[in-house]
């Protein structure tokens, strides 16, 4: 036998990560590939800010000429960039097409993310998620190479079905490879790299002003993320609680040996979920049939809806703000950087945690909202609505951030690709709605910050009812929830932390 260091019989998967290293060399380079792949998440959720942008034009007759050949005579764009916009002449009556395109990106959103997760539940995490990955690769060229409108609008649904479920489960693979006291940690670093790479798709679309090889440059970057994948191990969480407890150990095994630790002789008990081996995996429908998971799904499906209405509206509205376009989605992503250190000091103190430091987010996200009504319209960018809507932006980014690592350590681990998939669905009917919202400003330049800023000040009292998860023990399997063992774990944790 080879050396190495026995370890007793009887670990969890928590304490056999806590042996290996929570978060050691070799995990650092798993999890960086999955974070440095919300930099092409980023770039394909913005595309249509940039490639649905409406140039400045002028017609050289009175009136819009009712056929697309009269209007291609007499409609005259400014030749700094194209976007579909100039390509299909989407003015007037079809300017609503732009807009169709972004809410179809997040229908697609949605039904990734209901499939996607109960999928990545029952087949495994990588192997859905390296699927994902590939047709998301697919349609971002069949997008970029669109003969016309219908086929990009098309494209772009399918984009975001693939899209939004690949970057769900990669999210939650990021988390699984990491102890639960780093899920923090890994969980706000994946979100700042999403706001980072707003601010590199701002500089793409600065650097190259063609439409059409803006969205060949930004989808290429999955190409070589997709190759990369194929190294990722399976989640040792999501092997434990299926009882594939062997596999669970080899790659428990080669975390440790990456993380230049001694081979470890690591010995996982039976998961609690497996015990019983006459019963069916869990579904989505045990979301309904447990009453502390029906009720905490729905207070998260309202505030994912929330967040993502606010957040996307505030995003796609950073097009319609006076200046730089490219500046202004550029500031969009980058006010969200600082938010990383905020989420990371608050959510760990025993006095704010997770709850109510959400609270606080989405509550100051609204007020700045709110308050843009009170602003000149005209006013620079110091002291008009754009400065308070980048405080918006900043705010309901952390709120974000936090409801990802929060909502992960809400659900058992066989149900948390499932939870994550349900909220994230009711997260894309904001996003559908979303783009929708700035075109309210014909009736008032205020009217958009004023919707999102009610609702967002509505989630945030709503947030209050949720339990605390810091310092608490993450449940792997449903009879966890109930389990005797686990709620005494709750309460010495919750002793010590006081």
């Amino acid at each position: 036998m080879a050396a190495g260091l026995e370890l007793e019989l009887g670990l969890d998967v928590e304490e056999a990560l806590a042996a290996a290293g929570p978060f050691g060399r070799g995990q650092r380079r798993l999890t960086a590939l999955l974070v440095l792949l919300q930099v092409y998440v980023a770039c394909q959720s913005m595309l249509i800010v940039l490639v649905g942008a409406v140039p400045r034009y002028h017609i050289d007759q009175e009136g819009i000429p009712a056929s697309r050949a009269e209007l291609a005579k007499h409609i005259h764009f400014a030749s700094n960039f194209t976007s579909i916009v100039t390509e299909w002449y989407l003015i007037d009556r079809e300017a609503y097409k732009v807009s169709l395109a972004s809410s179809l990106f997040f229908a697609g959103l949605l039904i990734g993310n209901i499939t996607f997760g109960p999928l990545s539940d029952k087949l495994g995490r990588k192997p859905v998620y390296i699927s994902g990955l590939f047709f998301d690769v697919i349609f971002g060229y069949v997008t970029a190479l669109a003969p016309n409108y219908d086929i990009f609008a098309v494209s772009r649904f399918f984009v975001g079905i693939v899209n939004g479920g690949m970057a769900l489960v990669s999210f939650v693979l990021t988390q699984e490879y990491v102890g639960k006291s780093f899920w923090s940690f890994t969980g706000s670093l994946t979100n700042v790299t999403f706001a980072v790479g707003i601010a590199v798709f701002a500089l793409l679309g600065y650097c190259i002003r063609e439409w059409r090889y803006l969205a060949l440059v930004s989808n290429t970057p999955g190409v070589f993320f997709l190759l990369l994948s194929f190294m990722l191990p399976e989640s040792p969480r999501w092997l434990y609680s299926q009882g594939k407890t062997a596999e669970a150990e080899d790659v428990l095994q080669y975390i440790a040996l990456c993380n230049g630790k001694e081979r470890l002789n690591l010995k996982l008990k039976p998961s609690a979920g497996t015990l019983r081996k006459d019963e069916l995996a869990p579904g989505i429908l045990n979301l309904v049939k447990q009453p502390v998971l029906r009720w905490r799904t729905i207070l998260l499906m309202y505030i994912w809806y929330v967040c993502s209405f606010v957040y996307y509206g505030l995003t796609l509205n950073a097009g319609e703000l006076r200046g730089n376009l490219y500046l202004n989605v550029a500031l969009s992503g980058l006010v969200e950087v600082p938010t990383f250190p905020l989420c990371m000091f608050f959510i760990e103190k025993s006095w704010s945690g997770r709850r109510k430091t959400m609270t606080c987010f989405l509550t100051f996200a609204g007020l700045a909202c709110v308050f843009t009504m009170f602003l000149p319209t005209n006013a620079g960018l110091l002291l008009g609505p754009t400065l308070l809507a980048l405080c918006g932006k900043m705010m309901v980014s952390a709120a974000f951030n936090i409801l990802y690592i929060y909502t992960s350590e809400l659900y058992p681990t066989v149900l948390r690709n499932a939870g994550l998939g349900v909220c994230s669905m009711s997260c894309r009917f904001g996003g559908i709605l979303a783009p929708f919202v700035p075109s309210m400003k014909s009736l008032s330049p205020s009217i958009p910050f004023v919707v999102f800023g009610i609702t967002g000040l509505s989630a945030g009292f709503l947030t209050l009812l949720l339990p605390e998860t810091l310092n608490e023990p993450i449940a792997e399997s449903i009879d966890d929830l109930q389990s005797p063992r686990y709620q005494v774990l709750k309460n010495e944790e919750a002793e010590q932390s006081s």
